[in-house]
C-alpha cells in the first residue's frame, strides 16, 4: 500500500471492520479522518448530528441493532463531554461502540491547552467507569492495532463503549514504510466475537436443578443475542414448558406473544409477576446483568444470597457473583449458551405445567387497562399502534414515565422473529429515543416509531434536522403533560403537594416540527389517533403526533391525585 496521511488510514481501518456509517460532529481536531471519510466516500458515511450526545446515542443504538461497534467522531474537551451520555448508556446496557475524539496536538499536551481533557480519568475503565478501555494513539503506524483491540474490546465478552483518542498532529502524519520492516500499516483483518461455550458439566448440573424445581422461571435479556440464539432460547423454553420474562427494556428477546411469556421484569413489572418470580425456587438468568431494573431495586432477589435458587448465564466472567452469588454461574455468550440450552434434554412429564399457564395468564391479565380520567385512552392509543404497526418496526423511546405505555401495553415479537425492534436505555437517559429512531431508519431502512415527553423529546429534538438531511424518516408520539411527569410523580409521593422544578412551558411542539421538515399533527381525543397514525405511515416525510395527556394521567397504574393523597394520608410532610 502507498504512504498516507494516518487520518485516511484510520477510516481504511474502518472500512475493513464493517463500518458503513459512522456518526458525528465536525471537529478543526480530526480533520485529517474527515479528509478520508471524503477520500472514500462510496465506502463510509459520515452522518451529521447536530449535538454530540445525539450523535453517541445514534451509535450506541446503531450497535444495538446490529451487534457491530457503532462509531461516533466527536472534537476535544467540550465534544467529549457532549458524548459522554452515549457512552454511559452504552456501558449500562452493555452495547458494542467505539468514540473516537479528536484530541489536542502532542505538543501542547499536559499544559490545559484549548479544550484539554484528560480522557483516561474522564472516562475511567473499570467496573464503575463509563468505557472498558481508553487508549490514545500517538504513533499512526500502530493505528491498525488500536483499532482491531477497540473493535475486539467493544464486542467480547460483556460488550460496551471504547474510547480512542486521537492527537491532532498524529492524524496528519504520513504513514511511510517501517524502518525496519520496511512494510507500510495497512489494516488488519475483520474480526468477529470470540463465543465462550457453556461447560458441559455445568449443562448437567443445570438439569439437576431443573429436575429438582417446581417453580421455574427464566429472566432473559442483556445484549449479545441474536435471531438464531433468540430462536435457540424459545426451543430451551418450549422443550421445558419454561415461563419467560424479559429483563428491562430488552422486551424482544422472548416473542411476547408466546403461550410461556411471563412479561418484563423492569420498572412498573407486574405485581403479580414479581410475587411468581419472589416465590420462585429456580431462577435462570440468561444474559442480564441482574441490575437495580431488573431486580426491583435489588427487592426480587436478596443480596448477596438469593431466596431463590440462582442460576447465572452471562457472557462476562466478571458479572457473575458480583453482585448475587449463584448457586451456579456459567460463563457463555448468548449464542452459545442458547445452543446449549436448546439441547439439554427434557423429561417425558413437568411438575409445573399449570405453573407456566399461570404466568402466562397474569400477563394477559395485566395487558386489561384500569379507568383513567382525560380525553386520551393511552392503552387505546398502543393498541393502535399494535394493530398498523408492521411486526419487524423498530419502536424506541427516552426515559419518562410515558415510556411505560408502551413497555406494558405493546407486544414483540421477538428477536427469534428475526428482528430486533426494541432501542431503549436501561440506563435511563432522557433523550435517547428521537437519536435512536433516527439511526434505526438509517440502520435498517424499517418503520420507525419513536414515543417521547415533552421534557424527553426537548434534550435532542434538535436532531430531527438530522433526519430530514439524510431521509430517515421517522414517526414520533409526543405525549405532552407539561411537566417532567417521573420527578413529578415521585414529588408527590416523598413530597406531597410541594411542587417545585417539575413544571414545563412547552414551545408549540406541531410548528417547530414543521420548521424540521417533518409532519406535524396535534390530537386531544383518543379518536383522532388512528387517523394521524395512518396519514403518518402513507407519507413520505416524518412525522410528530403530538398527544395532548391530562397531567392527572401521571402513570399506567393511577393518577397524579391519587398519589398526592395516599402521601398526605400516611407521610408527615417534610420541609
Amino acid at each position: 500500500m502507498t504512504p498516507r496521511i494516518a487520518g485516511h488510514l484510520l477510516v481504511e481501518c474502518l472500512i475493513v471492520q464493517g463500518v458503513t456509517k459512522v456518526f458525528g460532529v465536525p471537529g478543526e481536531s480530526y480533520l485529517a479522518v474527515l479528509d478520508g471519510f471524503h477520500r472514500h466516500t462510496d465506502q463510509i458515511q459520515f452522518i451529521i448530528n447536530r449535538q454530540e450526545g445525539g450523535a453517541a446515542f445514534m451509535a450506541e443504538a446503531h450497535g444495538k441493532l446490529t451487534g457491530r461497534p457503532g462509531v461516533c467522531f466527536v472534537t476535544r474537551g467540550p465534544g467529549a463531554t457532549n458524548a459522554s451520555i452515549g457512552v454511559h448508556t452504552a456501558f449500562q446496557d452493555s452495547s458494542p461502540m467505539v468514540l473516537f475524539v479528536g484530541d489536542v496536538a502532542s505538543d501542547t499536551r499536559d499544559r490545559e491547552a484549548f479544550q484539554e481533557v484528560d480522557y483516561s480519568s474522564f472516562f475511567g475503565p473499570s467496573t464503575k467507569g463509563m468505557a472498558k478501555r481508553v487508549e490514545r494513539i500517538d504513533d499512526a503506524q500502530r493505528i491498525p492495532e488500536y483499532v482491531a483491540r477497540a473493535f475486539a474490546t467493544a464486542m467480547n465478552g460483556r460488550p460496551g463503549p471504547v474510547v480512542l483518542v486521537l492527537p491532532e498532529d498524529m492524524l496528519m502524519q504520513v504513514v511511510v514504510a517501517h524502518p525496519v520492516t520496511g512494510l507500510v500499516a495497512q489494516p488488519l483483518p475483520r474480526l468477529v466475537p470470540v463465543d465462550a461455550w457453556s461447560d458441559p458439566g455445568a449443562l448437567r448440573r443445570l438439569r439437576e436443578l431443573l429436575l429438582q424445581s417446581q417453580r421455574p422461571i427464566v429472566i432473559a435479556g442483556g445484549s449479545g443475542w441474536t435471531v438464531q440464539a433468540a430462536q435457540a432460547l424459545q426451543r430451551f423454553a418450549e422443550n421445558w414448558c419454561l415461563p419467560v420474562g424479559n429483563a428491562f427494556r430488552f422486551q424482544d428477546t422472548f416473542d411476547n406473544h408466546h403461550p410461556l411469556y411471563a412479561g418484563d421484569v423492569g420498572i412498573g413489572i407486574n405485581p403479580r409477576l414479581a410475587e411468581r418470580i419472589r416465590s420462585s425456587d429456580l431462577i435462570i438468568a440468561i444474559g442480564p446483568r441482574l441490575g437495580e431494573m431488573t431486580s426491583g431495586g435489588y427487592t426480587l432477589f436478596e443480596v448477596p444470597q438469593p431466596r431463590q435458587t440462582l442460576v447465572h448465564i452471562h457472557a462476562s466472567a466478571e458479572e457473575l457473583h458480583r453482585v448475587y452469588h449463584a448457586d451456579l454461574a456459567i460463563n457463555a455468550s448468548m449464542s452459545a449458551a442458547a445452543r446449549s440450552l436448546e439441547v439439554l434434554s427434557a423429561p417425558a412429564t413437568l411438575p409445573w405445567t399449570a405453573w407456566s399457564e399461570g404466568c402466562h395468564a397474569d400477563y394477559l391479565g395485566n395487558l386489561v387497562p384500569q379507568p383513567l380520567p382525560g380525553e386520551i385512552d393511552m392503552p387505546a392509543v398502543v393498541a393502535c399502534l399494535q394493530k398498523h404497526l408492521p411486526a419487524d418496526a423498530v419502536l424506541t423511546n427516552g426515559a419518562g414515565n410515558f415510556a411505560s405505555w408502551m413497555h406494558r401495553f405493546y407486544r414483540h415479537h421477538g428477536l427469534a422473529k428475526g428482528y430486533k425492534t426494541q432501542l431503549a436505555p436501561t440506563n435511563g437517559a432522557m433523550g435517547y429515543g428521537v437519536p435512536a429512531g433516527i439511526a434505526a431508519a438509517i440502520t435498517t431502512g424499517r418503520t420507525v416509531l419513536t414515543m417521547t415527553g415533552d421534557g424527553d423529546f426537548l434534550m435532542t429534538g434538535q436532531e430531527l434536522a438530522t433526519a430530514v438531511q439524510y431521509g430517515a424518516k421517522t414517526i414520533i408520539v409526543l405525549l405532552n403533560n407539561g411537566m417532567f411527569g417521573t420527578i413529578r410523580m415521585h414529588q408527590e409521593r416523598e413530597y406531597p403537594a410541594h411542587v417545585a422544578g417539575t413544571a414545563l412551558r412547552n414551545p408549540d411542539f406541531v410548528a417547530l416540527a414543521q420548521a424540521y421538515g417533518y409532519a406535524g399533527q396535534r390530537i386531544t381525543r383518543t379518536d383522532e389517533f388512528e387517523p394521524a397514525l395512518l396519514a403518518a405511515l402513507a407519507r413520505p416525510q416524518g412525522s410528530l403526533i403530538e398527544v395532548v395527556l391530562d397531567p392527572e394521567v401521571i402513570s399506567t397504574r393511577g393518577t397524579l391525585s391519587a398519589i398526592r393523597d395516599k402521601a398526605l394520608g400516611t407521610l408527615p410532610l417534610k420541609n
